[in-house]
């Protein structure tokens, strides 16, 4: 019988775990492992694909509306993703294999920062907004709206790569089991971050929290606050929610979330195989 062997994209993270860890640990671990397109900024004279970029102005159908939240103000464009150059075929979530995903926040640069988008508060979630174009569609630049700054345009590529669930996620402690002691499972986890390295811009995986699991805290919105942390009905509908993307602070194209921060777009598999994008939930976080 043939041992399945382990996706190319796993074996990087695959390998710090059996390193680390005990082996039944390193083999629990490296279960929770899934695919994400990494996008990095593109250096000057890349050969190959630009897959999207971060700021500059959006390109939209004519007569389409700048998002705006009403009684705040026009939200700033912060991403543009053309479907088509990433490797959906590869990740395990529907994002749609052409067309453009455009993303737009109220990043506070109107009232300095007075209304935030708060993932709890869902009067202020039309403060973050996805927009899809489809494949074939006319579209224009569109200028930014006066007194609104537009972040500095950053050409992104991509690459396929392994995503895990963060130290703090429950699937991570579980996976760790008792024979892993406090040490080891420190030293481990310091080991994966240090490997990323750099920011970590993505569409699709498991999100990278600075704080919290990103997908608890949207199930904890969802379910308006009803159910308790470690709840099974917490961790029932934080499973419902995928990580769309997921873009940090970037100060090549003048993004700063908060302290460094990260911005994250989550949305259930259903409504993003249906092109919903209008479900998608956003959350951020900083340190």
């Amino acid at each position: 019988m043939t041992t399945a062997q382990p996706a190319p994209w796993t074996t990087e993270l695959t390998a710090a775990a059996r390193r680390h860890l005990p082996a039944e640990s390193a083999g629990r671990w490296a279960a929770l492992l899934r695919p994400c397109v990494r996008l990095s900024t593109a250096p000057a004279g890349v050969v190959g694909p630009v897959v999207g970029r971060l700021g500059g102005e959006p390109e939209l159908p004519p007569g389409t509306e700048w998002p705006v939240w009403e009684g705040n103000g026009p939200l700033s464009f912060v991403a543009s993703i053309d479907c088509a150059a990433l490797p959906t075929g590869e990740l395990d979530i529907p994002v749609p294999s052409d067309g453009t995903l455009l993303f737009f926040y109220f990043d506070g640069q109107l009232d300095d920062g007075d209304a935030l988008v708060l993932v709890d508060d869902r009067d202020s979630w039309a403060g973050a907004r996805v927009v899809y174009v489809p494949a074939g569609a006319e579209t224009i630049s569109h200028p930014t709206p006066e007194d609104l700054e537009p972040y500095r345009e950053v050409r992104l590529t991509a690459r396929l790569t392994a995503s895990e669930p963060g130290r703090w996620h429950p699937t991570t402690t579980d996976a760790f089991g008792p024979e892993t002691d406090e040490d080891l499972r420190d030293n481990f986890t310091d080991a994966v971050r240090l490997s990323w390295g750099g920011r970590q811009h993505r569409i699709g995986g498991h999100p990278m929290p600075i704080q919290n699991p990103v997908e608890y805290e949207v199930a904890h919105a969802v379910l308006n606050g009803q159910a308790g942390w470690h709840s099974p009905e917490l961790q029932a509908e934080a499973e419902r929610w995928v990580l769309l993307a997921q873009i940090d602070s970037d100060p090549t194209a003048d993004m700063i979330w908060g302290d460094m921060g990260s911005l994250y777009w989550l949305i259930r598999p259903a409504d993003l195989a249906a092109k919903r994008f209008d479900r998608a939930v956003f959350n951020w976080q900083c340190g």
